[in-house]
């Protein structure tokens, strides 16, 4: 027990502490924290994909089996959770909240900081590659689910080719296989405004919990959760084997897998009107939860 308590005081505590400090934040000052995500979307997180893909050891091909798991893992959690609604009979609406509460993970404002927390840079280059895979797929397969089908293809790619990030990916690629030198100035800025992404991460997920409120169906929140937190990372490592990825690939695997609901998944049910109260308490729930789930998670990785 004290062990945990440890592994909870030195790893989890500080990043709660961050979180904590951006929902006083939100709740005393009241910022927008949409200017805050745009400024981390359009600005910070472009920089920190970049500089972490060049910096990194990470293979072009490990880099292509940690995508394919990210993916697989979202798509084999949406399938349960379309399973299970049809086992409990929910409604299409309720259906499409469901799966989205379960399918994908705050493997950026959580999951980014956690990892670099827990596994230093190394992890951070490998969670990175994650969290583009999830962003990628919830700004595609995640309006697919939340419109239930009634958004065009067309209009997915829109969106998708949207995600400023995702240039990052190819840029890095080609500095890094060109060996194409990159000169002081250009490199320490983006360095800092990369290093930035991480604390202020923390800061806009704070803000973000403040808006939340306790769900109504208290029930499905915990079987929501519960799918989220602890069968996830279960499919994870199922599939760390297969794909045979070992070591700080799996450990960053299997932690961006436990993260709690993404928050962006409230603003697709709010765009869509598919359950929102039902999607922000599993996001609040999951998140106050995952203490529990991670503690016990990093316990057993550092075994």
């Amino acid at each position: 027990m004290n062990s945990l308590l440890t592994l909870f005081a030195n790893n989890i505590l500080p990043i709660l502490i961050a979180a904590g400090i951006g929902v006083l934040l939100q709740r005393l000052l009241h910022p927008d924290p949409r200017s805050l995500s745009r400024t981390t979307m359009y600005v910070l997180t472009p920089c920190l994909v970049f500089t972490q893909l060049v910096s990194s050891d990470i293979t072009v091909m490990d880099m292509i089996l940690m995508v394919v798991l990210a993916f697989s893992l979202m798509i084999f959690m949406a399938l349960i959770g379309l399973g299970l609604s049809r086992l409990l009979r929910l409604p299409p609406k309720l259906t499409s909240a469901f799966i989205l509460t379960i399918a994908f993970m705050n493997a950026g404002n959580f999951g980014l900081p956690f990892s670099n927390y827990v596994l230093g840079s190394e992890g951070l280059a490998w969670a990175t590659i994650f969290f583009i895979t999830s962003s990628m797929s919830i700004n595609s397969l995640g309006i697919y689910i939340a419109s239930a089908g009634a958004f065009s293809p067309r209009a997915a790619l829109r969106k998708l080719i949207s995600f400023p990030p995702l240039y990052a990916v190819p840029i890095a690629l080609l500095v890094r296989s060109f060996n194409i030198p990159m000169p002081d100035f250009i490199w320490l800025p983006l360095e800092l405004l990369g290093r930035a992404a991480v604390p202020i991460m923390l800061l806009l997920l704070g803000m973000q919990i403040a808006h939340n409120g306790f769900p109504k169906r208290k029930g499905l929140v915990a079987i929501s959760a519960s799918l989220r937190l602890l069968v996830s990372p279960l499919i994870a490592f199922g599939l760390t084997l297969i794909l045979g990825l070992e070591s700080v690939a799996q450990q960053a695997a299997l932690i961006e897998s436990a993260m709690p609901t993404a928050v962006f998944s409230s603003v697709l049910a709010l765009e869509f009107d598919v359950e929102p109260d039902f999607t922000t308490g599993s996001i609040l729930v999951s998140t106050l939860l995952s203490p529990l789930t991670l503690t016990p998670l990093i316990a057993l990785l550092q075994a």
